[in-house]
Order: C-alpha cells, then sequence, then structure tokens
C-alpha cells in the first residue's frame, strides 16, 4: 500500500500570523508535521510515500530529500510543482498511485496515531473502494459534512448539515486505484475541489465507507499549533 501527502500550498494564513517556517516544517511536539506522517506511514508498512511540494519554499524540498536518504525510511518520491488547488497536487500524484491502493492526506491534517493505525487495517480488510475518515469534533471553517447509513456505508458529501448527518470529512481518504478514473473526470470537467471529488466517487457508483476518528484537526492558523501539540500530548 502507498501513502501520498500534499504539501503543496502556501501556507498563506500562518505566513499572515507570523509563522515564518514553510507549514510542512512546522513542528509540533519538537517534530516537522511533513516527517511525523512520513514516520506514521512508515510505521503502517508503507511500501512508497509520495510527496508534492510547492517551487515557493525550496526549504521543504530540501528537507524531504533529506528524508530520502535516511535508510529506515521506505522510498519516498518527491514532486515539486506549485498547483491552483489540492486536486490539482493529487493529479500530478496520480500516476504514482495507479498500481496500488493507497491512503492521501495532506501534509496539516493531525490525528490519533493508533486511530489511524486502526483505519488503515480496516482498509487493507475492506472490500470497499475506499474508506474515508470522518469525526464528529468540528473545527472547521467550511466543513464538509458526511452522509451515512446505520453500518456507515457513505451516502453523499454536504456542504450544510443535513438532519442526522452526525460526521464531517476529515480530509483523510483511503483508496483503490479506481477511484483515479473519478479524479480524471473531475479534472477534466474543470473542478478543482476535493469536496467534489468526493462526491465525484458517489456519483460514479463507488463503495465509500466512513472509518470515525475521535477527533481530527488542521493546522491552518498560529493559534491551531499549540491546539494541536496539545490534542498530541492529550490534553485535549
Amino acid at each position: 500500500m502507498k501513502f501520498a501527502i500534499i504539501a503543496a500550498g502556501e501556507g498563506s494564513r500562518l505566513q499572515q500570523e507570523g509563522i515564518a517556517l514553510p507549514k510542512p516544517l512546522v513542528k509540533l511536539c519538537g517534530e516537522p508535521m511533513i516527517e511525523r506522517l512520513v514516520r506514521i506511514f512508515t510505521a503502517c508498512e508503507a511500501e512508497e510515500v509520495c510527496i508534492i511540494v510547492n517551487d515557493l519554499f525550496p526549504e521543504t524540498a530540501a528537507f524531504v530529500r533529506e528524508l530520502q536518504q535516511r535508510p529506515a525510511l521506505p522510498p519516498i518520491s518527491l514532486t515539486v510543482q506549485t498547483t491552483p488547488s489540492s486536486m490539482h497536487s493529487f493529479a500530478q500524484l496520480a500516476p504514482q498511485l495507479s498500481d496500488a491502493p493507497f491512503c492521501l492526506t495532506t501534509v496539516d491534517t493531525i490525528f490519533r496515531e493508533d486511530e489511524f493505525a486502526a483505519y488503515i487495517n480496516e482498509f487493507k480488510a475492506s472490500e470497499a473502494d475506499g474508506l474515508m475518515a470522518v469525526t464528529d469534533y468540528i473545527d472547521d471553517e467550511k466543513p464538509l459534512y458526511v452522509g451515512t447509513d446505520e453500518v456507515l456505508n457513505i451516502t453523499g458529501f454536504f456542504d450544510q448539515q443535513p438532519p442526522a448527518a452526525r460526521y464531517i470529512s476529515g480530509g483523510i481518504y483511503a483508496l483503490k486505484p479506481a477511484a483515479l478514473q473519478t479524479l480524471q473526470r473531475c479534472m477534466a470537467e474543470g473542478q478543482s475541489r476535493m469536496r467534489n471529488f468526493q462526491r465525484g466517487l458517489i456519483a460514479d457508483g463507488l463503495k465509500l465507507r466512513a472509518r470515525p476518528f475521535t477527533k481530527i484537526l488542521d493546522v491552518d492558523h498560529a493559534a491551531d499549533i499549540q491546539k494541536a501539540e496539545a490534542f498530541l500530548k492529550g490534553l485535549q
């Protein structure tokens, strides 16, 4: 199984709030966010980690190249390209993900490691086309609500909370290569938002299941760094 990290955003809100480091290199509990993900993926027996970073911050690419030299880590492929959206970044990585099941996330997605390991194990044993991480902890400026049936089959994705929808998308996608056909269609239609890709998976008839996490955080603002560290230390 492969793993992929989208780390090509500009991190403009963090910069505006006084954080000088590129977002992927911001440390949580002393560890850069991008290194944390690679370490977690390694523990999940990743056969390869595919990473895309932008060309605006060469120090991020340099850090990934240093990770590539560590013998304890799986093979790491690096794409350096500034893209207009996360979906465009995903599309750049897609050719590397077409031959095996994969898990994709953005660099600033923060979660409990034990829950992630259980999530990956469930996906490996699942016959579904995708297992999407969800949470009922809502601390997102524009949450994407996830509709499910009583056994957590996903029925839809919604910008506004529909009746009885408990969960939102956590931004972690474990998918089989068939999902890349939907990505290709969405790109051809000029779409650019990952939430529309998720809707496209349902529209194309792929079977998706939800896997609840107690909490998933994103680091978009300077205040989120302390919040994420407190969560990882078990203080929240």
